[in-house]
């Protein structure tokens, strides 16, 4: 096909704010785990697809299943919808003091 670009599970976009590897990241309505770290604009791959554990925001006990929303203001997972945006789901259970929760992605975008 002509028209073919990439498989998708990866994407390069211009960093929104200084990432670090391994860490969610959030362009517009495109939700993917930072593959390597990079400076504000500099071009960033994003993982779309996958298990990863992020970062957790404490206070709150996930259970396995539970809908994960990003919180872009702190940079953190939650089980907090609001104004969040839908990233995935929960593998595995987390403790309220948990700082770290692991996440199934969506592999779409978020609305």
């Amino acid at each position: 096909m002509k028209n073919y670009v990439q498989a998708g599970q990866q994407v390069s976009v211009p960093a929104p704010y200084d990432v670090v590897s391994g860490q969610g990241v959030l362009v517009g309505s495109l939700f993917g785990v930072a593959v390597h770290s990079a400076a504000t604009a500099a071009a960033v791959e994003l993982a779309l697809e996958g298990v990863y554990d992020l970062a957790k925001a404490t206070g709150a006990v996930w259970a396995v299943g539970a809908r994960i929303y990003w919180d872009d203001t702190n940079k953190v997972c939650t089980t907090t919808d609001s104004t969040n945006k839908l990233v995935g789901v929960a593998l595995a259970v987390a403790a309220s003091d948990a700082t770290l929760g692991r996440v199934r992605l969506t592999a779409a975008f978020t609305l």
